[in-house]
């Protein structure tokens, strides 16, 4: 696998100008999923900034096709139902059942890629789907790593397909943070300078013109209780993800009361259904917010006295630390993975081990009974995003690759 050089939403029309570059390769985005995840949060201002000829192709629909189409992209479909039923955490039989549809997304994916430079895979099965279509239509391949690729998040054959595939399909890799990386050059024995790290960015302005000064108010608009101590936890209801720790860590503490903000994907309805039980075995359920999916993130994350990350496994980023910090609030997060290249303990936020509910609780209390210790994570948080987290530095950096890439640069080989 040849190698780049790396370099240390909404969309603003001067991004959109800046964006305008007449050598700029024309590429076709694919990704599987028509939800709003961070992938898929990642790839937005990407493709609504990319000058050249461009189009994003979805393996399902959703919210995330509205959203693309609002911002002026080019959106297709390929979607076959078994494919998109396909748990990355184990295969079975799943990958027997949907070959036709396999094969049918494959041919579908490399009939599009022809009329691009560059093939740009910004998910897992788009990751499979599009780099299996190599000899049909004979495109440079980027995959952009949003996973740690672990055994924990997948399964032993999806992890032997990716390894194949990088080595002798895909042109380069860039991965969201050096966890994600790291795990990549284990699995696949890839030169470590093979794969460049593009941290996700996050559009500031969405923060920094949204600061409140009546929380109370905010709150009443949104439906949150007023005079307590509220903690917010934002993504997707996912055992991996750990909210069931912020239960048990709020259990333990009669005065604080929890958000949670999102929603079950992919087939994760009975985790909802075992936190309801949970909360409910642990008499914690009037002090317990169920809100559901909200698309006005900032709003949300404003209203809390703090932002938590609980995540059991290692995560590949932690997108919504950044927006928890962007957004003015102490950020308390599990010490694993990308998550230890945005948080550094005690001066731009709080870490805590993984999985342990009792330091999560000793971790809010801390900050609630020292506001001017949260106050002081809060002022370097906001300027650990302007300097590296911000959709400037994340677009500048992936175009930068994606030139590279339509370039022909090449250097290091798997070992």
């Amino acid at each position: 696998m040849p190698t780049l050089a790396s370099s240390p939403v909404a969309v603003s029309s001067d991004q959109t100008s800046s964006a305008v570059r007449t050598n700029s390769p024309s590429v076709l985005f694919v990704d599987q999923s028509g939800q709003l995840g961070g992938a898929e949060f990642s790839l937005m201002p990407l493709a609504a900034t990319w000058g050249a000829p461009h189009e994003v192709l979805l393996l399902s629909d959703g919210p995330f096709r509205a959203r693309l189409e609002s911002l002026g992209v080019p959106v297709s479909l390929v979607c076959e139902a078994s494919v998109s039923q396909i748990r990355k955490d184990t295969v079975r039989l799943n990958w027997l059942r949907a070959l036709p549809g396999i094969l049918r997304q494959v041919r579908a994916i490399a009939r599009r890629a022809r009329a691009f430079d560059i093939l740009f895979l910004n998910t897992q099965k788009a990751l499979v789907l599009g780099a299996l279509g190599k000899p049909l239509h004979r495109k440079k391949i980027v995959w952009y790593l949003h996973d740690v690729m672990s055994s924990e998040h997948f399964g032993l054959l999806q992890r032997f397909v990716v390894r194949w595939l990088v080595r002798y399909a895909v042109d380069h890799v860039v991965a969201n943070s050096r966890a994600s990386a790291q795990s990549l050059v284990a699995l696949a024995h890839c030169a470590p300078d093979a794969v460049p790290v593009v941290h996700n960015g996050i559009d500031l302005g969405a923060f920094s013109g949204r600061q409140v000064s009546d929380v109370g108010a905010l709150r009443r608009r949104l439906g949150l209780p007023e005079g307590v101590y509220l903690a917010g936890l934002f993504g997707r209801l996912a055992p991996w993800k750990g909210q069931h720790i912020a239960l048990e860590a709020l259990a333990r503490l009669p005065h604080l009361h929890l958000v949670l903000v999102g929603s079950a994907l992919f087939g994760e309805e009975a985790y909802v259904e075992a936190l309801h039980e949970q909360a409910a075995r642990l008499g914690v359920q009037d002090r317990v917010i169920f809100a559901g999916f909200h698309d006005d993130m900032p709003a949300w994350m404003m209203a809390m006295d703090v932002i938590l990350h609980t995540s059991t496994e290692p995560e590949p980023f932690g997108r919504v630390i950044v927006e928890g910090m962007a957004a003015g609030r102490p950020v308390i997060a599990s010490a694993a993975g990308g998550v230890v290249e945005i948080v550094e303990h005690a001066r731009n936020g709080w870490l805590v081990p993984p999985g342990d509910p009792a330091a999560l609780a000793e971790a809010i209390e801390t900050l609630r009974g020292a506001p001017a210790l949260a106050s002081a994570l809060v002022l370097e948080a906001r300027a650990e995003v302007a300097k590296r987290f911000s959709v400037e530095v994340y677009l500048d950096r992936m175009r930068t690759l994606l030139a590279r890439a339509d370039d022909g640069s090449q250097t290091a080989k798997s070992r």
